[in-house]
């Protein structure tokens, strides 16, 4: 089970070559910006392994990354399907304001009438803005999922991550 002090950003699925290296499907933004977390923690199951990144690159929209002491085909067939956390404490802090999505993840939403809209489940990128992905509560004003635009100012009102609010202005019938 992955630590709560962890982050996930990344899986291995597949090998390149015969000499070691692996293809890596990263999750952050630019991709190759997984390779500069060091250690990496992979996970599997039940499995763990602590593994430090020799060298990467892009190759499409994947990444092919060579790790300490896997320097065979075997080696590497054997990571594939493992998930790649890193401690958070590895990120690099935030200007005040601003935040990683796992941070807004699970907060709840309400407008600034009050009315429960939910919470935040995932984010999205849309590519002109990000996108809260809010999903019902027991204690949302209905049962229905919003999409609402991560826009700081004009949509985003307040993130206070002390209570686990995120307020919007946002009408609960839009």
């Amino acid at each position: 089970m992955p630590d709560v002090n962890e982050i996930r950003l990344g899986s291995i699925n597949g090998t390149h070559g015969l000499k070691g290296w692996v293809k890596v499907f990263s999750y952050t933004d630019p991709l190759e910006a997984i390779l500069d977390y060091s250690p990496w923690i992979l996970r599997k199951g039940g499995a763990e392994k602590e593994i430090t990144v020799k060298e990467g690159q892009a190759s499409g929209k994947r990444l092919i990354v060579q790790l300490e002491g896997v320097d065979t085909r075997d080696r590497a067939e054997d990571l594939i399907g493992y998930e790649v956390h890193v401690n958070i404490d590895a990120m690099p802090d935030l200007e005040e304001g601003e935040f990683y999505w796992f941070q807004l993840e699970g907060l709840a939403v309400k407008n600034s009438g009050g009315e429960i809209l939910g919470k935040i489940d995932h984010m999205l990128e849309t590519g002109a803005n990000d996108v809260m992905v809010v999903e019902p509560t027991g204690d949302s004003i209905d049962k229905e999922q919003r999409l609402i635009p991560y826009l700081e100012g004009d949509v985003v009102k307040q993130v206070d991550q002390e209570t686990g609010v995120v307020t919007v202005d946002w009408d609960s019938d839009y």
